[in-house]
């Protein structure tokens, strides 16, 4: 690369594996490992529906963004791609909201990375934990873009290979009575305990704020578009894959764990994870967990930091952040975007001091607002990019989505769907506020800045061109 350019352009340097497991990452944190719990509560068996259901929408919403991001690969894919198809000020709030929606997930990623230290460490004050966790994650993100891959590749790896051994020693449980006396617990427990809806379709509809949080983060892919080397293989292949790794981590963990233990006693005798592997005599089982989970809290945070920092330079490259954002380091890394972040991430900290239990909920519930904001607008964009082409472009896609325009309007109805149960639940309704708040700040500071101006006097020059 030329000296003109550093300061300038991200470096290609993510590979398949890396934009997988980094996918995978951030969507396996502390929605499968502090989430699902509070879901089964809710839904009981029932659960594995909603997370069967929901990740069939998210599939489709994953094929959108491909859509686009296979023919249009770069940084901030579905910012851009709200800005080109939606407007200028689709793709600004688009932008800053995918950003506050991940500083407000990394604060629940900190608070869990605090909460898990306190089982080695009980007389430490948990913000020291949450702070650690936040200087240690910003520092790896000014490593060039392939080590970190290569960092977020192993910290992945980690939940997902126990995430498999659990599901292996739970279905031997199941068929052979591994660790159980040789007595096979068969999966009665999951219609012997008040069927498999026990609290109604009411409480499967219920949990599915929790659950979609749980998906937050497969959409990561786009946001590496701009830093992957081969895009058109890559991109196509990790997101195929991710889905059906997620639908099977979630969906076969908890079907496992619900299958041996009844679903009232999950999240009341601790972990359902450690609980598994000490049934077959694991010495140490809970500290092997609690290090997962641990790890899983900080690789969530981690791609959290890597998303963030890439929408801010994102928006500054279109002048609707500080222009600093928009400058990388020496081995191509956005490093005025990452402090910045992490700066806000403080917050998170300083909550630490004041956190009652109601906090993971509602960091949560403000998370997912901002993330059906983000997944409505992939969908809207795909929509309004399918009709900007012609019939034989259309069919000349190399990556589609399937029953277009059906499926489309199918997942944004399931979108709106979710806000409506939001607004009916008393816990989940406070993200109702603090969500649009936050869009009607972004779009007071649009105007006041003059940016709408900026634009029209953008496409007049470009007309005259023209």
């Amino acid at each position: 690369m030329s000296k003109s350019t550093h300061g300038k352009e991200l470096h290609r340097g993510l590979e398949e594996r890396h934009i997988t497991l980094m996918s995978l990452g951030a969507a396996i944190g502390v929605g499968l490992f502090l989430g699902s719990a509070t879901a089964i509560k809710m839904a009981g068996p029932g659960i594995l529906v909603g997370y069967a259901v929901a990740g069939l929408i998210m599939f489709f919403i994953m094929r959108a963004l491909g859509e686009m991001a296979i023919q249009k690969p770069v940084a901030g894919s579905f910012s851009k791609y709200a800005r080109d198809y939606l407007g200028p000020l689709a793709g600004y709030i688009t932008g800053w909201n995918y950003w506050f929606l991940w500083v407000v997930t990394c604060m629940a990623e900190i608070t869990a990375v605090g909460i898990y230290m306190e089982y080695w460490y009980p007389d430490v004050p948990r913000w020291i934990w949450a702070l650690t966790a936040l200087v240690v994650m910003a520092t790896v993100n000014f490593l060039a873009v392939k080590a970190y891959g290569e960092l977020e590749f192993w910290f992945a790896l980690i939940k997902i290979v126990t995430i498999i051994a659990m599901i292996a020693i739970g279905v031997g449980m199941i068929i052979f009575g591994i660790g159980n006396g040789g007595i096979a617990t068969g999966i009665k427990n999951l219609w012997e305990n008040g069927g498999l809806f026990p609290n109604g379709i009411k409480g499967v509809l219920l949990s599915l704020q929790m659950v979609m949080f749980a998906y937050l983060g497969i959409e990561m892919i786009g946001v590496t578009a701009g830093e992957v080397k081969n895009p058109e293989k890559s991109l196509a292949r990790a997101i195929d894959s991710v889905f059906w790794r997620i639908l099977i981590f979630y969906v076969g963990a908890l079907f496992v764990i619900m299958s041996i233990y009844p679903w009232e006693e999950i999240g009341t005798k601790g972990s359902p994870f450690v609980l598994t592997f000490e049934q077959i005599g694991i010495p140490g089982a809970a500290g092997i967990i609690n290090f997962v989970v641990l790890t899983a809290a900080l690789s969530s945070c981690n791609s959290g930091i890597f998303s963030t920092a890439r929408m801010l330079f994102n928006l500054a490259q279109h002048g609707e952040a500080p222009q600093n954002f928009a400058k990388v380091t020496k081995s191509g890394v956005p490093g005025v975007a990452v402090v910045a972040s992490a700066g806000a991430l403080l917050i998170g900290v300083v909550l630490n001091y004041i956190v009652p239990a109601k906090v993971f909920t509602w960091v949560t519930s403000i998370a997912t607002f901002g993330a059906i904001w983000t997944w409505g607008v992939i969908l809207l964009s795909q929509i309004r990019y399918r009709k900007t082409l012609k019939q034989t472009e259309a069919k000349a896609l190399k990556y589609r989505m399937p029953l277009f325009p059906y499926t489309s309007y199918i997942a944004l109805a399931f979108l709106a769907f979710v806000i409506g149960l939001m607004a009916y639940n008393p816990d989940t309704r406070i993200a109702l506020v603090i969500g649009p708040l936050f869009l009607v700040f972004l779009v007071a500071v649009y105007y006041a800045k003059g940016f709408h101006k900026r634009e029209s006097i953008q496409d007049n020059a470009e007309e005259r061109v023209s």
